[in-house]
């Protein structure tokens, strides 16, 4: 399957190829059917915000013990990790400079 280029908005939780739609932080160049995966990630994002919506009312429980704040971090370290497999070499310096990527 041939390459297209899609632009990723963490911001606005989006990926799409149409440039105009959204800002992008991001130019990735990738299948289709794998860009797929970012539209996942970012609807399970915008699930947990939901709910998170619900527990920031709960004024004791702090944000590094919230079991849903750990999951939209996760998705968050994949998307990231996804732009840096399929960015340019100026993407994947952006990437690697982040606190939490760890390349083995």
């Amino acid at each position: 399957m041939e390459k297209e280029k899609f632009y990723v908005s963490l911001a606005h939780l989006t990926c799409t190829t149409n440039r105009d739609i959204t800002p992008s932080a991001f130019m990735i160049e990738v299948e289709p059917h794998k860009a797929r995966v970012f539209q996942k990630l970012f609807n399970q994002i915008h699930r947990l915000e939901d709910s998170n919506a619900l527990r920031a009312h709960i004024p004791y429980l702090q944000y590094h013990l919230d079991g849903l704040n750990h999951e939209i971090d996760n998705r968050v370290k994949k998307v990231y990790a996804l732009i840096h497999e399929f960015g340019d070499d100026r993407t994947k310096q952006f990437v690697e400079q982040l606190p939490y990527f760890r390349r083995n």
